[in-house]
This record gives C-alpha cells, structure tokens and sequence, in this order.
C-alpha cells in the first residue's frame, strides 16, 4: 500500500529553504526520545517528507494524517533497514503531522484541557498555567525561526500579518483561544506568544461555591443582584477570574430579555436565547477599518438591549458604557482591571477622561455614582485559587467623594496542609441603598437574610 494512494509531490519545491528548515526544527527535539542516531533521522524525515503533498494533507483529519504518515514511517524505515521501534514511530508521525497541519509543539497543550494558559518566552522557555499555578512545560522550540514560523501561522488563520515591520498581534484561534504575539525588534530573544486558552467548562455558582472561590451568603448575594438587574462591575487584575465570575451571573439573566455583549476577544458563554454577541475589529493591513469597543457600544444602543454586557472595558468607552447603565439599560454588567474596588472607581473616572477630557471630575463621579450599584473584587492568590475578596455598594456621594460601603469582605486565616489558602466572608449586614429595588423584585429580605448568614 502506499500512503495517500499515490507517489505524493513534494512538500517544497527543491531549493527553497523551509525544507532544511522543516527538517531541523524536528531534529532538535525527537531524537531526545527516539534511540535512532540523527544522521539515519534526518534521512528518514526527508523521505517521507517527498513523498507528502501538503495539499491533500491539509484536507485530511489530523488522526488519518497521522496514521497515514505513520504507515509511511513505517515502510521507509523497513526499506532502509532503519532500527525504529512502533512507538517511535507513532512520535514521529505525530510531530511531522503536527509541523504540517497544526501548530508544531504547542499541540500537545492546546489539546490539554487541565492548561488554562501558554506561554512561549523563546524556543527552550515554555510555561503553562495549570489550576493556578505556573510551571516550565517540557516541550521545546529548535530555535526562534520555529516559533516565528508558528506564529506567524496562528495570524493567517484569522488574516492577519505579523512580521517586523507589524510586531504586535492579537488574535484568536478556531477554538476561540486568545493569542498575543511580540515579534522582534520588540521581543528581545525572539517572539513571544501568549495563549489564553477557551475554556469549553461552564462553571455556576454552586461549582465556584465547592472550589472555594465564594461563600455560600456570597453567592446569594451576587445571584440576586443579576436578578434584580444591578448594574455590576467586575475588578481584579489578568487571569484572576472576571470573566468565569460574568459568565456565572450571566446565568441569572431571564431569557426574556434581550443581551448585547460587546467584547475585545469573545469569551463570554451566555445560554440565554435572545443573545447579540459583538466583537471588535482590527485595522487592515492600510491601517483602516478598525472598529474599537467604543464604536461597538453606541451602536448597541439602537439595537434595543435589555441588558449590555462589556466584556473588558479598557479606553474611552467606559463613558457610553455608563451613559447606558444610565439611560434605562439595568442589570448591565462589565469588567476592568483594578486591585481594589476604590481602584476599580479611580480606573473607571481615568479611562472616561481619556474620552471626554473636557468633562469636570465631580461630573463623571456623579455619572458613576449614578450608574454603578456594586463592585465585585475578584483576586488570584498565592495558591494559585481564585476568590471574591471584597463586594463594595456604591451609596452615592459625599461632596466630591463617592462613598462605598463593603457588602463582604474576605479575611484570610492561614494555609491548610495541602498549602491552600482558608478564610471567611464577613458581612456588616447594613440595608443597602437600593432596597426599593431589591423590594421591588421582592429580594430585600432574601438579600438581608444572606448578609446576616456570614
């Protein structure tokens, strides 16, 4: 039998470089497992690499790929008396698989479901993120040329370019994973890659209850307000959590109601049926057509939301993301990145001057004051578990000052013996400032119940 059904073209034409270089990427990293010398390898890979067509590769599954090259392994290994045992050459057949029609060594972790984060420092500097925790991964580049090559295949797939003369790119793959790719002159020892990986795991309160990132009272709280529609913002710094938190209140949402999500890069996984998912766009190649999340949600308001969700606000258009909290559109929820609630306040005043300069200081506290109703902190800790810190209620202003006023507060206790963390939620269990609309939803005395429970 031979593979693909037929003598297959080669790969690259002759006397182009990506065929040396194809071979030696793999060079620096199989031999480390397989027992044949490099000189018998090399030969190998070239063989059976003239014999594939990349064309009628790429139309295949990657396992019938694999087990195509694989048979082909096998019957050039068995022509030239190569001394490689099935094992290695199902190794093989999978990197060469993997070099052709998929991302090179990273698909072994973007398969990995335990890895929430990638990565790549340079070619012998790979770290994941693992329930928290970052670890060096034992995977390995030949050189930075190969994750040049990679990453540069990662921006075609969604049509964008990323070279030297373009050296930053956010991207996402297929599976909606973000990427964010530095190239030199930018990245000192090569590109950098960055890769938050999309989560297919939904999680609920009760699921963030059982892994400690709430209490139970605080789930309470928080899934009566998405029900009594408070505006929310969520705070904390990257990969702390924000965006599973929004997900988890997402679900308190009545499907009645009409959603505009509005993001940077779609994350969010609402259920509901009546949902309008908007994304940015990035400029082209001539530098036009960029359409900024600013953009995105003026035009959300003509849609005829019930509900906008800003996945991450980030610039000037925190301004129309109050004006909509304020102008009718309750239970509206969105993101920053703060380390307290009073930060996430002072975030929100210095991206709506970045907008509206000309808009006096006590003028955009009013607006806050007005639109926001609580502030949830969300923080990684040390080990590497993430929690609800603190819930602040925005009360309202005090001549020039916002006041606020924690609805919780975690204290931290100490490590169990496993190294995790353990503390509580405490609570003041001070009637809130928008008791007439937890009245009018009928949750005030389920509300006041949750806070005296802490």
């Amino acid at each position: 039998m031979k593979p693909f059904g037929r003598r297959l073209t080669p790969l690259v034409q002759p006397g182009v470089a990506p065929v040396a270089t194809f071979e030696e990427e793999l060079l620096g990293r199989i031999p480390v497992v397989l027992g044949v010398g490099r000189a018998p390898l090399n030969a190998l890979r070239a063989q059976v690499m003239e014999r594939v067509d990349p064309a009628i590769a790429a139309e295949l599954p990657i396992p019938a790929l694999r087990g195509q090259l694989e048979a082909l392994v096998h019957e050039i290994a068995d022509r030239e008396r190569i001394e490689i045992s099935g094992r290695e050459q199902s190794l093989l057949a999978e990197e060469l698989a993997n070099d052709m029609v998929g991302y090179g060594p990273l698909e072994a972790l973007l398969r990995d479901d335990s890895i929430s984060d990638i990565m790549v420092n340079g070619p012998d500097q790979v770290f994941v993120e693992v329930a928290g925790r970052v670890h060096r991964a034992d995977i390995r580049f030949r050189d930075a040329q190969q994750v040049a090559t990679i990453s540069q295949k990662i921006a075609a797939t969604v049509g964008r370019r990323v070279d030297e003369s373009s050296p930053l790119c956010d991207c996402r793959l297929p599976d909606g994973s973000r990427v964010n790719i530095v190239f030199p002159p930018l990245a000192l020892d090569g590109p950098y890659v960055s890769i938050r990986k999309f989560t297919k795991r939904r999680l609920d309160f009760q699921t963030l209850v059982r892994l400690g990132s709430i209490a139970e009272p605080v789930r309470q709280v928080l899934e009566i307000a998405a029900r009594c529609r408070l505006n929310v913002v969520i705070s904390g710094g990257t990969g702390s959590g924000k965006t599973t938190l929004l997900n988890a209140m997402s679900q308190m949402v009545d499907h009645g109601e009409r959603i505009v999500t509005i993001e940077d890069a779609a994350e969010l996984q609402l259920q509901q049926p009546h949902v309008v998912r908007l994304e940015t766009r990035h400029a082209n190649l001539e530098g036009r057509g960029e359409i900024t999340q600013r953009d995105l949600v003026r035009n959300a308001l003509r849609m005829r939301p019930d509900r906008v969700i800003l996945g991450e606000v980030r610039g000037a258009e925190a301004f129309d993301m109050l004006q909509a909290m304020n102008t009718g559109h309750d239970g509206s929820f969105c993101t920053v990145h703060a380390n307290t609630t009073r930060d996430a306040l002072i975030r929100i005043e210095n991206m709506v001057q970045m907008g509206t300069a000309n808009l006096p200081m006590r003028a955009i506290r009013v607006q806050i004051a007005s639109a926001v109703d609580l502030i949830v902190q969300i923080e990684r800790m040390r080990d590497g578990g993430r929690r609800v810190t603190q819930i602040s209620e925005v009360i309202g202003m005090e001549g020039d000052v916002i006041m606020l006023h924690d609805v919780f507060t975690f204290h931290y206790l100490g490590d169990d013996s496993t190294g995790r963390i353990f503390g509580r939620w405490e609570s003041t269990a001070v009637r809130p400032a928008f008791s007439d609309r937890l009245a009018y939803f009928g949750q005030l005395d389920a509300w006041l119940r949750a806070l005296q429970s802490a």
